[in-house]
């Protein structure tokens, strides 16, 4: 009887640490658990529209509303002029103070709180930020790995500084192309023929050259 009793026990030892171990996150691949997030905010501001643009000191206001923001590469700048008359005058005010910080309107505006009042201009400031949350993960480090997972922590570094690092986060939801502002391929590929096709320039000349100016202005 206790023979039996320590075999069955020996049994169940193992078992108990399977199902312990199938409580975890189970990853057998090479993706990582926690990839980064991306997310928006909307920064509205309302001014008056004037008759050729915006009215009389709602540019300043416009100007250190943009100042305060700190404006950059990735802030997305559009305007929602409703159904007024007089919106693309005032579209160009706006445009002009959002070149002063290399930067251009957008086609369309978000839908914001609110309804946008008469006679006046909405301006939205969409801005991202990404972040990779639950990292670091260290729930497996410390028990047995019975099922061949990949750690829960794995990519966290490497998501984390990409999330950090990037210019414009949007880029982490899709890709750019030419046509979006990307880089074209078609200018890299000029720019590397003119780089080959350029007549070779050697350091023993550019060197006789410059020394034999120099003797002449002597």
């Amino acid at each position: 009887m206790r023979r039996t009793a320590s075999i069955r026990l020996a049994l169940a030892a193992p078992a108990a640490l399977l199902a312990l171990s199938a409580c975890g996150p189970v990853n057998r691949g090479l993706e990582s658990v926690h990839q980064p997030v991306v997310q928006r905010t909307d920064y509205v501001f309302d001014l008056a529209a004037g008759g050729y643009g915006l009215a009389p000191g709602e540019e300043a206001r416009l100007v250190g509303w943009f100042e305060a923001l700190r404006l950059g590469y990735g802030d997305r700048i559009t305007v929602d002029d409703g159904v007024q008359g007089g919106g693309g005058a005032a579209r160009e005010a706006v445009a002009a103070a959002a070149a002063r910080h290399g930067l251009l309107l957008g086609d369309t505006a978000p839908v914001t709180e609110g309804a946008l009042p008469p006679g006046m201009v909405r301006v939205v400031v969409s801005r991202s930020n990404a972040a990779v949350p639950g990292c670091p993960d260290w729930r497996d480090s410390a028990g047995p790995n019975f099922a061949g997972s990949t750690s829960a922590s794995y990519g966290c570094a490497t998501n984390g500084n990409l999330a950090a690092m990037v210019a414009d986060p949007q880029d982490l939801l899709r890709g750019r192309d030419g046509q979006s502002g990307g880089p074209d391929a078609r200018a890299s590929a000029r720019a590397l023929k003119a780089y080959r096709e350029a007549p070779p320039t050697g350091a023993g000349g550019a060197l006789k050259q410059e020394s034999a100016g120099s003797a002449g202005g002597r």
